[in-house]
């Protein structure tokens, strides 16, 4: 798997999914994923999905004049993206734990930082940053300074895509060769935890008082 470039296929179809987003930029359109159920690119697509999509939430939510009510709603909806989010990356990184579960890691081998998965979404949120950045620097109703200053930005991104790049196919060899050993944690979400958010479990404390 490792030497046909993950990562390229990973941009290739990241960029799919922001461009099949985008011809109707509706964030309440479910996407139409054009991948077989169950495989490695029908996964890296419904990522990038749920990445688009909490994109435009995000957006959406800075508007300074935007409805309170409207705001609330769309905050709960950002929080679900999250956790879709955090559960998506881990159902990658299971299929990296399966690729890899016959690797005996050297006696000497190390923990990288973050898991393959983490940093494949970290590439999907970049070519989302790439897409926008590049939108901006061709926008005809802006000063001729925006239009550079975002070249500007996109170059850097571009630069930055290559190397995380580089870095997941690397790290994917390393794993492949036993030279680091892959170590998965599981995301400790505690804000939507009725037992762990204290504000939740007071306010029930509270009712039962």
């Amino acid at each position: 798997m490792t030497e046909i470039k993950i990562s390229k296929k990973a941009i290739k179809i990241f960029e799919k999914s922001v461009n099949d987003y985008h011809v109707y930029d509706d964030i309440s359109r479910n996407p139409k994923n054009p991948f077989e159920n169950k495989t490695f690119e029908h996964l890296l697509y419904e990522k990038n999905w749920i990445d688009t999509v909490q994109w435009h939430y995000e957006d959406i939510i800075r508007d300074p004049d935007i409805d309170p009510k409207e705001g609330m709603k769309l905050k709960r909806l950002i929080d679900s993206s999250n956790q879709n989010r955090t559960e998506m990356v881990e159902y990658i990184d299971s299929y990296f734990l399966n690729l890899y579960s016959n690797v005996n890691p050297k006696e000497n081998a190390k923990v990288n930082t973050e898991s393959p998965a983490w940093a494949i979404d970290r590439l999907s949120i970049l070519i989302l940053k790439i897409y926008h950045m590049e939108e901006e620097s061709n926008r005809k109703d802006v000063s001729e300074d925006h239009r550079n200053n975002c070249q500007k930005k996109l170059n850097v991104l571009f630069e930055q895509r290559e190397d995380l790049s580089e870095s997941i196919d690397q790290l994917l060899i390393d794993l492949s060769t036993g030279i680091k050993k892959m170590r998965v944690y599981k995301q400790m979400k505690m804000y939507n935890d009725e037992s762990l958010n204290p504000v939740l479990y007071k306010k029930d404390d509270s009712a039962k008082g």
